[in-house]
């Protein structure tokens, strides 16, 4: 019984070498603004602006510089300003992203446990061939058996 594919499709070098361009002239673009590295817990504690919080910042920013007399002096309006726009415009970019993220991981996804599946069954195929004694294929089980995922090298030698 064949196995069943549910992705088939390719990328040649020229198309990867054309996207790396094109990621590469992105990162090139962002590269003044994407200067920030937040550790885990930094994620964690930093206080958060999500699609409800944007709107309540953008009314509160309107208010702020209508009436720059009511803005405390400890504020920085024109950062503040600065920095929403900023916030604004790279989650604008982050939605065009997601969408492709999810499907290259969702992609990759089946894509490898296809290919790993195959060579699953490929390997267990060879398993019952060296029971058999066919010639060539002791070698191919032990450098495959040495590679297999979750087993040590001491382990399989038990």
């Amino acid at each position: 019984m064949a196995q069943e594919s549910k992705v088939s499709a390719a990328i040649d070098a020229t198309q990867l070498a054309a996207i790396k361009e094109k990621l590469a002239g992105l990162r090139t673009d962002l590269a003044g603004v994407l200067t920030i590295n937040l550790t885990g817990k930094d994620r964690k504690e930093i206080l958060k602006m999500g699609d409800k919080t944007l709107a309540f910042v953008e009314k509160a920013l309107e208010f702020a510089n209508q009436n720059p007399g009511l803005v405390p002096g400890y504020i920085n309006l024109d950062e503040a300003n600065k920095d929403f726009a900023l916030a604004k415009a790279l989650s604008d970019i982050q939605k065009e992203f997601t969408p492709m993220v999810r499907g290259m991981e969702d992609t990759k996804m089946v894509a490898g446990s296809e290919a790993y599946n195959a060579m699953l069954l490929f390997y267990g195929f060879l398993k019952e061939a060296n029971r058999s004694n066919q010639a060539g294929v002791q070698a191919i089980c032990d450098e495959l058996q040495k590679r297999f995922p979750g087993r040590s090298s001491r382990s399989a030698t038990k």
